[in-house]
């Protein structure tokens, strides 16, 4: 590949933020080049730099950032010689990006049709008449059902999966000579997943140059034909993607690939290398914690009508057990599950607590029991109150207790710390200096802070980096083994499930169309819609070998 034939070409990028003598070196001597028609892939753990490094390929600049490169191309022009005027008709035009925080990136106030048709207007690309039928095809390419309905539709009036799948049709709108996709399935449902995936190699077939940046190694490896590593600013490792995945050559690389979860992994921890054993846990048949029955949940809305969340659904949890419950966006597994931890009131059907009735009942009597049962959702700095230390996060639900002291509350703070793995300094610390998986940590040592017999996970690990979610999968299995809690574990990430559950139920339309064991429901399914889940999930190709 020559250089002129690059669409992107940079070497020895280096980008500083701050003031001379005290600047953070976030990237370091930084070199690839991107051609028409190629996929590269960008992995590595948050706060390696890869996010940073996409956002100065599109002129994305903080005040305080600083850029030097020995050369620093975008479609064979200096990308200094770029003004303001000059990124913007590029952007949305001949580069398309897409984010992957749908919810803070899409327009409160317009309509996700209305946004869309922002991208091909901007650029004078179509008539009105155009531009409405082309909004409508965008949207239907990406997976969106009903794109002729949903185009009049806000974000909030969305889930995260279909609000993901919007700004995806905004930034392919002008079929863009380069993609760039800052984590564009994070939020996604493994079928529309595919389906997103199969999209954007398809805009590559037709000469599109795509970089994926991805913790997601399975997304990866299903779409882009050379890979770049990254930690701390550099490119430790680059190659095809058969040489990274099967023959990687750095300990960093090695990794991060031990980490994917698969039914390969079970019963192993993920974030080491030798995959060594996770302490045996032990399942107590004789100690039913959840029983539900003919449970039903129907909702009634003025636009769409009534909505049947769940129908006649019934499961049963027992102590020391991980309960996988797995479905499509809106397939009813959330909601579900918030009827399990007595958050939701079913229609129909009843659930009990440990032998006793929990749902329905009246929330007076209920709220006596709450503590038995504590959730763990994708997000835990929202429910954190930023001027709160962890000490007083973790605190919060212990103060209910009268009968603790100050003294008993502070011991259980550094014990729950303790079961976090989190050092006792770190009770000081407010969210804001915490990483992604150290604010997830500390959501699970709130939630075991009262002893409770119940968790449910709600995407508990979906927003996390591969290897931060090994840690966090590994640390349940610890604290599960040693507490025997049971476990409510909702996900869309299969190869998730299969590595942690015990025991799965598949979703679909509100109803649990298959229920087994692991193995059972993944490598030999019964059902349609659970094939279909299979079938489309990303996977690691194994080598390919030559005949001898």
């Amino acid at each position: 590949m020559t250089r002129d034939a690059a669409i992107v070409e940079v070497k020895n990028l280096n980008v500083d933020f701050g003031e001379p003598g005290s600047s953070r070196h976030v990237v370091k001597n930084v070199s690839f080049s991107i051609a028409p028609g190629e996929s590269v892939g960008l992995v590595g753990e948050s706060g390696s730099g890869k996010s940073v490094t996409v956002r100065t390929l599109l002129g994305l600049y903080a005040d305080n950032e600083h850029v030097q490169a020995e050369t620093y191309e975008v479609f064979g022009k200096s990308a200094r010689e770029y003004r303001d005027k000059d990124w913007r008709n590029l952007r949305g035009d001949r580069i398309g990006f897409v984010l992957q925080d749908a919810l803070t990136s899409l327009d409160p106030l317009k309509t996700i049709g209305y946004q869309v048709a922002e991208s091909i207007n901007a650029h004078g690309k179509a008539d009105s008449k155009e531009t409405s039928r082309r909004v409508v095809k965008l949207l239907d390419s990406v997976g969106i059902p009903q794109p002729e309905i949903r185009q009049h539709q806000y974000s909030h009036e969305l889930s995260g999966g279909l609000r993901q799948r919007a700004l995806i049709a905004g930034a392919i709108a002008n079929a863009p000579q380069l993609i760039i996709a800052d984590e564009p399935t994070t939020a996604l449902d493994v079928t529309v997943q595919a389906q997103v995936l199969e999209l954007l190699k398809s805009y590559q077939r037709d000469g599109s140059a795509l970089l994926l940046v991805s913790h997601d190694l399975a997304v990866v490896a299903s779409v882009c034909d050379r890979i770049l590593v990254m930690k701390h600013g550099e490119i430790v490792e680059e190659g095809s993607a058969d040489e990274i995945l099967h023959h990687p050559k750095r300990e960093y690389t090695k990794l991060l690939l031990a980490a994917v979860p698969s039914a390969k992994s079970r019963g192993r921890r993920l974030s080491s290398i030798q995959h060594e054993p996770l302490p045996l846990k032990h399942i107590d048949y004789r100690h039913n914690l959840i029983h539900a029955e003919h449970v039903s949940k129907t909702y009634h809305t003025h636009r769409i009508g009534t909505v049947h969340a769940v129908a006649d659904a019934g499961v049963d949890l027992f102590r020391g057990e991980t309960l996988g419950i797995v479905g499509e966006s809106g397939s009813g597994k959330s909601t579900f599950a918030k009827v399990l931890a007595g958050l939701v009131e079913p229609t129909e059907g009843t659930v009990t607590l440990e032998g006793s009735p929990w749902s329905p009942l009246p929330e007076k009597q209920r709220r006596a029991r709450r503590q038995e049962i504590q959730v763990i959702s994708q997000d835990p700095i929202s429910s954190f109150d930023p001027r709160y230390t962890v000490a007083e996060i973790i605190a919060e639900p212990l103060k209910a207790r009268k009968t603790l002291t100050k003294k008993d509350i502070e011991l259980k703070v550094h014990e729950s710390l303790d079961l976090v793995q989190l050092p006792g300094e770190y009770a000081g610390y407010r969210p804001s200096r915490l990483s992604g998986g150290q604010r997830q940590r500390v959501a699970i040592a709130r939630a075991l802070a009262v002893n409770p017999s119940v968790l449910v996970a709600d995407e508990a690990v979906s927003a996390l980096d591969v290897s931060i979610q090994a840690q966090i999968l590994d640390l349940l299995a610890d604290i599960q083994a040693k507490t025997q809690v049971g476990i409510v574990f909702i996900s869309h990430d299969l190869g998730v499930v299969h590595h942690i559950a015990d025991d799965v139920i598949v979703m679909k339309d509100g109803r649990i169309v298959e229920h087994g064991e692991p193995d059972q429901v993944f490598e030999h399914p019964s059902h349609p819609y659970t094939k279909r889940l299979i079938a489309a999930l990303p996977k690691i190709p194994e080598e390919e070998r030559m005949p001898l």
